[in-house]
């Protein structure tokens, strides 16, 4: 009886030979396999298509890789185990592919368990690696990676090869698991694309505090999808946006979300918008058009700071700056943001001069406990009093933080410590 529970690095079943080692182990639990096969005469076969953990080995190397292989594959014993016995499965992992395939056996007579038990279990796998599917990729990925469980059940036919027949049915499986992959894809543009549709996105909005008077100088706002959803926060719409095509509808539609939401904001307070440098070239983002989208949210263009965001780099600066001109004689301010997050930001401060800096909360964050931050926030502070703009920390937590930010003549700052952000309106 087949026993190979846990993944090694060996190779996929051959042909049972008329002697097997004499040590037991894991080498011969899998040439056992292809006698596990002819004795049963079925075998149905599960495999994880798990290549989207190929960027974390891109990224952080192969044994960040192997990690993240083996942390998946003992959270797909754990479900198995839980609803088969050890001894009527076989899992390996195939050397050089980021797969894990079961081999699960029983009798050809039960045929509830072929019809009916081995697509449930490929239910519960799916379903436990979507709720715990975080842990297998930390720290290396925000979010869980996609896997795809193809399903395949082999017959025995006493005229082909033991081995052949094996590697048939884990073509089929792997074959089934793309074909998952792409209908997982469809289903996924249909739901984004309802989104964009039917305007499925709101605005919550942050608080920009001035240090010394504590008080409320604008309000950042931020796109969120729909609650519940795997759409809900910005970085996931934008990155589905991306991936189907339609960043250009999602960010003209969080734009109008924004202005719709900030109808209630306080009198003198500034809406801090976060825009793409693309955004300029979008008609109904032109100054006029945009004045007009303002006054019917009973804003007015010196109410609006238009927040460039990192999320794409700025081409050629010297048409954004005539862009920036043209904005600024209607009344608009322009901020950067996530500034010294990289060489990017520093250029777009010295290139455009902008009325706002937002200083990334990476050279905030512990900024009371550290000279060097501190050292660091001065001289941007320095660079950006030549330049008349005015620095806006970001991220910030505590009031250690806030208290050093006022030492250092910083003149706003941003983050949870002044509350989480929310709704300015009761209507969504």
């Amino acid at each position: 009886m087949v026993n190979l529970v846990g993944v090694s690095d060996e190779t996929p079943p051959a042909e049972p030979k008329a002697q097997g080692p004499k040590t037991p182990g894991a080498g011969e639990g899998v040439e056992r396999i292809g006698t596990r096969f002819a004795v049963e005469e079925a075998v149905g076969v599960l495999l994880l298509d798990a290549s989207s953990f190929s960027e974390i080995e891109r990224l952080y190397g192969f044994e960040a890789h192997r990690q993240a292989m083996s942390r998946l594959a003992a959270l797909v014993r754990e479900v198995v185990l839980g609803q088969l016995d050890a001894k009527d499965i076989a899992l390996w992992q195939e050397r050089g592919r980021s797969e894990i395939v079961l081999l699960l056996f029983r009798p050809a007579n039960d045929t509830r368990f072929y019809t009916e038990e081995v697509s449930a279990l490929r239910r519960a796998i799916s379903e436990g690696i979507a709720r715990q599917g975080n842990r297998v990729a930390y720290p290396y990925a925000k979010r869980a990676p996609a896997v795809h469980v193809g399903m395949a059940v082999a017959l025995r036919n006493p005229t082909i090869g033991v081995e052949t027949q094996v590697w048939r049915a884990l073509e089929e499986a792997r074959a089934d698991a793309r074909l998952n992959l792409r209908i997982a894809e469809r289903d996924r543009r249909k739901r984004f694309l309802e989104l964009v549709l039917e305007g499925q996105v709101y605005c919550v909005y942050e608080p920009i505090v001035e240090v010394t008077t504590k008080t409320v100088h604008g309000y950042e706002a931020l796109a969120r999808g729909p609650e519940d959803s795997e759409f809900h926060s910005p970085l996931a719409m934008f990155e589905a946006a991306r991936q189907e095509g339609l960043l250009f509808q999602l960010d003209c539609l969080c734009r109008r979300k924004a202005f719709e939401g900030a109808i209630e904001k306080p009198e003198g307070t500034k809406l801090f918008l976060n825009i793409r440098p693309t955004s300029i070239h979008d008609p109904t983002f032109r100054p006029e058009a945009l004045s007009r989208t303002l006054e019917e949210s009973g804003l007015r263009p010196s109410d609006l700071v238009l927040e460039i965001s990192e999320q794409e780099s700025i081409d050629n600066f010297a048409i954004f700056r005539e862009v920036r001109d043209h904005y600024g004689k209607l009344g608009f301010k322009i901020a950067l943001d996530d500034t010294g997050a990289g060489y990017a930001s520093l250029q777009a401060v010295m290139e455009l001069s902008p009325e706002y800096i937002k200083v990334d909360r990476a050279l905030v964050h512990g900024i009371d406990e550290d000279p060097v931050r501190q050292e660091l926030l001065r001289a941007l502070h320095s660079v950006a009093g030549q330049i008349r703009s005015r620095i806006i920390a970001e991220g910030l937590d505590t009031l250690e933080e806030l208290s050093t930010l006022g030492d250092l003549n910083i003149p706003f700052g941003q983050g949870w410590i002044f509350g989480k952000p929310t709704p300015l309106s009761s209507k969504r």
